[in-house]
């Protein structure tokens, strides 16, 4: 089996994924390899799917424009 070299990861990034192993029972390489290997499962169709069914989660409640809050926000 092939395997992948990731050079120059941050310490702030590998002490992430040590605690992400440690959380799902998995070393640093199964969850490296487990994170990959999700990624590249999904397609645009997947994410779009996923994003839905989170929005429908929500029922009818509605959100604000994050982007009038921002607005607001830098013209102070």
């Amino acid at each position: 089996m092939p395997n992948i070299l990731i050079r120059d990861v941050s310490q702030k990034t590998v002490n992430q994924l040590k605690a992400r192993a440690k959380q799902h029972n998995r070393s640093l390489q199964g969850e490296v390899k487990h994170l990959v290997e999700e990624t590249v499962k999904t397609t645009g169709e997947a994410a779009l799917l996923q994003a839905r069914k989170i929005r429908a989660s929500f029922g009818k409640k509605t959100f604000s424009d994050s982007a009038e809050l921002l607005r607001v926000d830098r013209n102070r």
